[in-house]
């Protein structure tokens, strides 16, 4: 059955590229003679044209982080492997991969900005105050919750702390070799990437053990340290080279795991139900929960920051954007069969989480290829911890990118970025009680994530509408169904989070919903605008 359903789910997203990926081509205009904001706006900081290949690396890195491992092995915990599948082949055909390529594509089209600015344009200057603000408040929770993540994990594990700060240095060696010595990126990627690959092996290395064995606190300074020098360095110095060396981690553990099951697939025993309720208890619903909980695996609101943000400012040509962005979702869809598939051999997600069901889920693919159990176990959960790393350091550029066009490019890099690392963590030190201010508001992230998803999916329809003036239902349909699914899953935990005297999180709830409503009023009055002229 593992075989199957990979097999399938492998020639749809190879058909799908080809096919939707090429109608959508045709939809949004793509020119290979345009000149990019890249090229046209170059500074060498943020706007720097990048090879499709490194770019894929970074803005596949970027997007993936935990995401599509996480959500797809939760969900299907919640609700049987089959509900999950569905999900993913079709989320990541006609959702999410629409949303990430219409997002770059966009944003190109716009100077490279983000899909607020997009907003801004085609709807109203309130409705990208209003995005604006929102998304830079959801990046200022992802980077203060994966900052501690970040922290724990290397404090856990000096194999992984070894690993981090290995590519950190590796990446700012082959940015020099490669932008400024002029070296060749496949001969530089020959001797770096298998450095990357045996990091984990390196690390396990005793005198590395005691050498980066820290505190979590002192890993805390010391990344709040490096994010806000990633936020302002050169994107071809660190950016670039290191999301591209990473990717490779995420790229073999998919190869491994495809594999693997090809060798063994047809004989594995799928412990996981194809289907257990429909309510697996009182306020837990298949729709729309399975929706906001899979949500990179199949679509996610964070994906529209990256591809509006860091990857729309080095696309070097207009045609490089259907491989990044409807490719890089297709590849992240792969991941999440992928993770489906270990959580079918568990059967079920045990209290440590889904990431161990992913760890042992990924020992027994890589046994398989005689790799060692507990090394492969260890490559599968550092390449997961590698991208939790990757997404940090991506979301506080993107951060500093919102503040700086919400000041209408008065505020300069350094100041948007120490804003926002200081707002981060004032997120992490704060407490309420004994619970840090992340914990308590992190249970909303998953619908306010989605609802960032369909409110770009709507900007990117008043842009095809009027800006392409072209037919837009392949938007819209994507669009109604992830914010009336989000205002449905912001209902219902508005509704948990009363019940449980959880009033900070009613509040939020409900002002998420307000502003989903608002924006839809807003758009609903240039449609109509549109319709008497």
């Amino acid at each position: 059955m593992i075989l199957a359903i990979t097999l399938i789910a492998g020639i749809v997203f190879l058909i799908a590229y080809f096919t939707y990926g090429g109608y959508l081509s045709k939809k949004f205009n793509l020119d290979k003679r345009a000149k990019t904001p890249a090229e046209e706006l170059y500074d060498g900081i943020d706007y720097c044209p990048a090879h499709p290949a490194v770019l894929l690396g970074h803005h596949f890195a970027s997007i993936a982080g935990a995401g599509p491992i996480v959500g797809p092995i939760a969900a299907g915990g919640l609700f049987g492997w089959l509900p999950v599948y569905l999900w993913v082949v079709v989320g990541s055909v006609f959702a999410g991969g629409v949303h990430d390529f219409g997002s770059i594509v966009a944003s190109v089209r716009h100077k490279g900005l983000s899909i607020g600015e997009v907003v801004g344009n085609w709807v109203s200057e309130r409705a990208k105050i209003l995005f604006l603000c929102f998304t830079w408040l959801a990046l200022i929770l992802v980077i203060a919750v994966f900052l501690q993540l970040s922290a724990d994990t290397f404090a856990q594990d000096s194999a992984v702390a070894f690993s981090g700060t290995l590519y950190i240095f590796l990446a700012l060696i082959f940015g020099l070799v490669v932008y400024r010595f002029q070296f060749s990126l496949l001969y530089s990627s020959l001797v770096a990437i298998p450095i990357v690959l045996l990091a984990v092996y390196f690390g396990k290395n005793e005198i590395i053990q005691r050498s980066f064995s820290l505190s979590m606190e002192s890993w805390r300074i010391i990344l709040s340290i490096y994010i806000l020098l990633a936020s302002v360095l050169p994107v071809w110095l660190l950016l670039q080279p290191r999301d591209y060396l990473a990717s490779f981690l995420l790229y073999f553990s998919v190869i491994v795991g495809a594999i693997g099951i090809l060798l063994g697939g047809a004989s594995f025993e799928v412990k996981l139900p194809v289907f257990t309720t429909f309510f697996p208890d009182k306020l837990t619903y298949l729709w729309p929960v399975l929706f906001v909980t899979v949500a990179c695996g199949a679509v996610s609101g964070f994906h529209c920051m990256v591809a509006s943000g860091t990857t729309s400012k080095q696309l070097r040509c207009e045609t490089d954007a259907k491989v990044i962005g409807y490719g890089g979702m297709l590849l992240e869809g792969f991941v999440a069969i992928v993770a489906l598939s270990c959580v079918m051999l568990a059967g079920s997600v045990p209290k440590e989480g889904p990431l161990v069901v992913f760890g042992e889920g990924f020992a027994k693919f890589a046994g398989l290829l005689n790799i060692n159990p507990d090394l492969g176990k260890s490559m599968g959960l550092l390449a997961v911890n590698s991208f939790i790393l990757t997404t940090l350091d991506t979301a506080t550029r993107l951060a500093r990118y919102q503040l700086q066009e919400l000041s209408r490019m008065r505020m300069d890099r350094f100041t948007a970025t120490i804003i926002s690392v200081a707002c981060a963590l004032a997120l992490v030190y704060f407490r309420t009680g004994n619970e840090p201010a992340w914990k308590l508001i992190w249970p909303i992230f998953g619908a306010s994530n989605q609802l960032v998803a369909g409110i770009a999916l709507l900007g990117i329809m008043v842009w095809v509408a009027k800006g392409l003036k072209k037919g837009y239902l392949f938007v819209m349909i994507p669009m109604v169904f992830m914010i009336v699914t989000t205002i449905g899953a912001l209902s219902i935990l508005g509704y948990s989070n009363f019940i449980s005297h959880r009033y900070l999180l009613v509040f939020i709830s409900a002002t998420l919903a307000f502003l989903a409503l608002l924006l839809i009023y807003e758009v609903a009055k240039v449609f109509r605008k549109v319709g008497r002229s």
